[in-house]
């Protein structure tokens, strides 16, 4: 299924980013951050973020780790099993699907090897910066986006067609 190869690339494709950062930047640190600057509103800018979304429960003592890569695990689980029971007509819901679990399985990863994720695509405007993020991170929201256009645009529509051709 084509589905599983694009959550496979994606997954490839974040791991790759990550590393190829780790090696061609420093660690930013409270008084050195090396960034390379890419727009005036945009910097590739290395940092380590054991917790969760915008580096909730960063500073919790370790315990995070397992208890995200957990329910990192648990969700890309069922989130295969919905992909594997929904109907082929349910494009939009696939795409999502498999936008959410490629990004989840790449940052389950880091996080099962390294016990943090990799973010280095930063976007800030004068002194407003948006939380640093990966590819991964990318692929969620993207899904998670599609996800909701699926709930609001589409669900009802297919679910409608269903009932007229059963009919």
């Amino acid at each position: 299924m084509i589905f599983y190869l694009v959550a496979f690339v994606i997954v490839i494709v974040d791991q790759w980013t990550k590393n190829y950062m780790s090696q061609l930047l420093e660690l930013c640190v409270p008084g050195r951050c090396q960034s390379i600057e890419i727009l005036p509103v945009f910097n590739l800018t290395l940092l380590h973020n054991e917790g969760a979304a915008f580096s909730f429960l960063d500073d919790a003592g370790g315990w995070q780790r397992w208890f995200l890569a957990g329910i990192s695990l648990i969700v890309s689980i069922g989130l295969l099993v919905w992909l594997e029971r929904i109907r082929h007509q349910e494009k939009v819901l696939a795409w999502a699907l498999t936008l959410i679990i490629g990004g989840a399985v790449g940052n389950l990863i880091d996080r099962m090897f390294v016990g943090y994720v990799v973010d280095f695509l930063h976007f800030y405007y004068q002194n407003w910066h948006f939380p640093a993020f990966n590819v991964a991170d990318s692929a969620i929201c993207v899904g998670g986006g599609l996800l909701v256009i699926d709930m609001f645009f589409f669900s009802g529509r297919e679910k409608n067609n269903e009932v007229a051709e059963n009919g």
